[in-house]
């Protein structure tokens, strides 16, 4: 009898050892389940720390939109203007950047003040229609030509931007507008873009409404960009300066470009002269003295070339320093045929896209006026004609 309960409380004393053997295990088991399953969260974590990429935002400048008859007479079409077909061989170029900027030089006052040429320019909406469909985003409204046709035309035109999806700088509808601080953020990068203009071609700003157009003055630039310096990670100030038809930056150029490195300014972008000047750095701002005209009607190569600006601006992910980085200077040319009625069928082709059909002796131009642009700092990569970085 004793050996059956002996067996008996053997048997129980196994069966539990067992269970508890099997319970810890399975316990055990979880417990270093959950601790793997920690573990490998906080493994990937760590991996995400490790990958987490600097932020970056790309940026592609080109020159002036001007306007000729020229052009808006090869636009005309059944009652309606359509520019977008000149701008077709740059529209997958520019697209593809995070920001996109131009100069409209010609005002766009719209058709009903009767569009008009040099000297007093007056453009159609469609103008900029076609610069918003080929991926321009930044546009700046101050230049010498921004009072050709007066206070109504710019009204008109600033009517117009303010229905589309760009940004401007340079013109406002009134003085609270035109103190508004404005401020944007692209790609997890701040910015703020200026405009100014040295030159108004002798026109008057009509009394106690110089908001229409920003002229520059040391004071006035020096208050504007105070105000955001410490709140944005980039400045680019849009500089409508120097004198027409040099490739040689002016001492006036020089002069201004210095004095808003010293404010702190990122991005200096230059436009007026209506060809090429060179790209330097100022300390650690990025000068572009001219980019020359993009599309217009003026006679010349080195009227009809234009210089397109690219960069990468780089947000350090562990400083918030910020860089200026793959800084690529390529050239554009605007090509028109001449016709018994005069110049039609015009294109803005890349150098890298001419053929000696397009433009005669077309390697030698690019020669010619990108060693102007680059001359001055080997920082500036260039394209060959492939597209490829030099």
């Amino acid at each position: 009898m004793k050996k059956v309960v002996v067996r008996k409380y053997l048997l129980i004393t196994v069966t539990l050892l067992t269970l508890i053997s099997i319970m810890t295990v399975y316990s055990t088991s979880k417990i270093w389940n959950k601790f793997a399953e920690r573990e490998a969260k906080e493994e990937i974590k760590e991996k995400e720390k490790v990958i987490e990429k600097d932020k970056k935002l790309s940026f592609v400048m080109v020159g002036d939109s001007l306007i000729h008859e020229a052009v808006y007479a090869d636009a005309y079409q059944d009652g309606n203007y359509d520019f977008k077909p000149m701008l077709e061989e740059m529209k997958p170029i520019i697209s593809s950047y995070d920001l996109a900027f131009y100069n409209q030089e010609s005002i766009l006052g719209g058709k009903e003040l009767g569009l008009s040429t040099y000297p007093r320019f007056n453009s159609p909406y469609e103008v900029g229609d076609a610069f918003l469909d080929a991926g321009f985003d930044l546009v700046s409204l101050a230049n010498n030509h921004t009072l050709d046709r007066g206070e109504q035309a710019i009204r008109n035109s600033l009517a117009y931007w303010k229905n589309q999806n760009a940004i401007t700088a340079g013109s406002y509808e009134s003085e609270e507008d035109r103190n508004q601080i404005r401020m944007y953020e692209k790609n997890g990068i701040t910015y703020a873009l200026f405009s100014y203009t040295y030159w108004t071609n002798g026109l008057k700003i009509p009394d106690g409404k110089l908001y229409l157009l920003n002229r520059y003055d040391e004071e006035t630039v020096k208050q504007d960009i105070e105000k955001v310096r410490d709140q944005v990670d980039v400045i680019m100030v849009s500089m409508h300066f120097g004198n027409e038809y040099e490739h040689n930056p002016s001492g006036e150029q020089r002069k201004i470009a210095s004095y808003l490195a010293s404010l702190g300014v990122d991005i200096i972008i230059g436009h007026h002269p209506h060809v090429v000047q060179p790209i330097e750095f100022i300390d650690n701002t990025l000068v572009i003295y001219s980019l020359g005209n993009f599309l217009s009607a003026q006679r010349g190569i080195e009227r009809l070339t234009g210089l397109m600006v690219s960069l990468d601006i780089i947000k350090d992910k562990d400083t918030n320093e910020i860089s200026l980085e793959n800084i690529q200077a390529e050239l554009t040319y605007t090509y028109s045929d001449n016709e018994k009625d005069g110049r039609g069928n015009f294109k803005v082709y890349p150098y890298t896209k001419l053929t000696e059909e397009i433009l005669p002796n077309y390697e030698t131009y690019y020669q010619k006026y990108m060693d102007i642009v680059v001359h001055n700092d080997s920082r500036i990569g260039k394209s060959d004609y492939s597209g490829n970085l030099k």
